[in-house]
């Protein structure tokens, strides 16, 4: 098969460069980058579509065409999409239409070679473009959120009175209807856990565009960890720098009669929604997790958080009420926060093999977690995992009565000492623990599996394809056929799908 990757929110190349450095980036793109390669490696050709950038700040993105070292099957193919420097994802809509979509069938037609056979479609503004390549030539798609906007909406709170001022920075009303017409006319809907099936395409904001019960319109399919990079027995370039820079950073910041201590070990960007605060406060009301070991947090991009301000917003938000709880329990001595030096995937799984030696745990206290990759990646390299229950873990570290990891209320911190403890009190659990969460990703969660459910759905796909009623398919709406027209998705638009028909919404077009 040839096979489309419909994901404009660009930083895809050989070398993996800046992928933790925005929140565009990150685990979405290691989810693409890994589920192509190991298609590829199963004789199938794979096309990654993204956005092109040039710009300075992003030298790596600006050629046309990029491959990976010694994979022959998979190109990197960067398209035009509104202006040539980068943009946050929220900005994308219009570029899409206007730009990239056109682009990807002019760069096909050109090549001589044919359109792909199906495209898989990636996160809104990926399944938008899936819609509307599918209408322009037939080619059918899957649709894989990753996150959907109206879980996002409701942890900001969104209300009838601030929904303008939260739309103007996250543009939601493209999103959700984007999200409606990706769900609704996608071959397959594929979610990594049947949490995010059942629970999250539920929400009310999704009524009528997809029917959760109906087995032909899902598939569950989880992501993979890469054991060639995570695993216990896997060693990278920078292995040793990576000891010698944890070890520096725990001189500096760890008490020396402390500094060979088990770590409660969290790596994660620094995100509200992360909740690193919640594993702060547990260590920080826990004498005995302060007797029996220190807190590390890997922080993307900044080598000493704890006591320097950050220059981004959203990070001196996270860390601000961090410093404020290390000062106020005096856990100076204890805590220690810096980057790794790359901020690869290598140096992070070299991390986690090092803190194995130390009887370390991995923590992920996140208030809600679509998947968690990170904690599986951390099991595999050998560390036992607790994990918020809320969301991929409850699955990925729980089956039946069978616990793989140890699943804490992200919410009370008092709890996620107590998983901390059992862990870190009980050298048998520790053991237990960190041999079953390694055996159970092993087993379950890697790519090549994740490929294989990949191909199975698309060969079904094609093998016989479904011809549903129009009826039953979503109009799309004018503004994605012309967003330069005067047909704009309005405010109120978005306000009936998120609060009903009774509320009112105060927005710009009605003032």
């Amino acid at each position: 098969m040839h096979i489309g990757f419909l994901n404009p929110q660009g930083n895809f190349d050989s070398n993996n460069s800046h992928i933790t450095k925005h929140p565009d980036f990150g685990g979405q793109l290691i989810y693409v980058k890994q589920v192509a390669l190991a298609i590829a490696q199963m004789g199938h050709k794979v096309d990654i579509l993204t956005r092109q950038i040039i710009d300075p700040e992003w030298p790596e993105f600006a050629e046309v065409i990029d491959t990976y070292p010694g994979v022959d099957n998979v190109r990197i193919i960067r398209l035009p999409a509104g202006p040539k420097e980068f943009l946050p994802k929220e900005l994308l809509w219009p570029h899409l239409i206007v730009d990239w979509v056109p682009n990807i069938l002019k760069f096909y037609q050109q090549q001589g070679g044919g359109l792909p056979d199906a495209m898989t479609a990636h996160y809104g503004d990926g399944g938008l473009c899936g819609v509307l390549i599918e209408e322009e030539t037939g080619i059918p798609f899957t649709f894989t959120a990753h996150s959907l906007g109206a879980q996002k909406m409701d942890k900001l709170e969104v209300t009838p009175e601030n929904l303008t001022e939260i739309d103007e920075q996250f543009n939601f009303r493209y999103r959700i209807l984007a999200e409606h017409l990706s769900m609704n006319r996608s071959a397959i809907n594929i979610t990594s856990t049947r949490q995010e099936r059942f629970e999250q395409y539920s929400h009310r904001v999704y009524n009528g565009a997809v029917d959760v019960d109906n087995d032909n319109r899902f598939a569950v399919i989880p992501p993979g960890a890469d054991f060639s990079i995570f695993g216990a027995k896997a060693r990278s370039e920078n292995e040793e720098a990576t000891e010698e820079l944890i070890q520096e950073r725990l001189a500096r910041d760890i008490a020396e009669t402390r500094r060979d201590l088990p770590v409660i070990l969290a790596s994660s960007r620094l995100e509200p929604k992360k909740n690193i605060l919640g594993l702060v406060q547990a260590f920080a009301m826990s004498p005995t997790l302060q007797e029996r070991a220190n807190l590390m947090l890997i922080t993307g991009g900044l080598d000493d958080p704890l006591q320097e301000e950050a220059s981004d917003d959203i990070a001196e938000e996270v860390l601000a009420p961090i410093r404020e709880v290390v000062k106020e329990k005096d856990l100076w001595g204890k805590i220690s926060a810096f980057s790794l030096s790359d901020q690869s995937q290598e140096s992070l799984a070299a991390a986690y093999r090092f803190m194995v030696k130390r009887r370390s745990v991995f923590a992920l206290t996140a208030l809600y977690e679509p998947f968690g990759l990170a904690p599986l990646e951390a099991a595999a390299a050998g560390l036992p995992v607790v994990a918020t229950k809320n969301g991929g873990p409850s699955e990925s570290f729980l089956q039946g009565n069978k616990e793989y990891g140890v699943l804490v209320d992200p919410e009370d911190p008092a709890d996620i000492a107590r998983g901390l403890e059992r862990l870190l009190c009980d050298a048998q659990e520790w053991e237990y623990f960190a041999q079953v969460g390694q055996q159970r990703v092993l087993k379950t969660y890697t790519w090549e599996s994740t490929a294989e459910n990949y191909l199975s759905s698309l060969e079904q796909i094609l093998s016989s394809p479904e011809t549903r009623p129009r009826a039953e398919l979503l109009p799309i709406h004018p503004y994605f056929r012309n967003p330069e027209s005067q047909a704009d998705i309005f405010l109120e638009e978005l306000g009936e799908l998120y609060f009903g028909s009774n509320q009112k919404v105060l927005s710009t077009s009605s003032l």
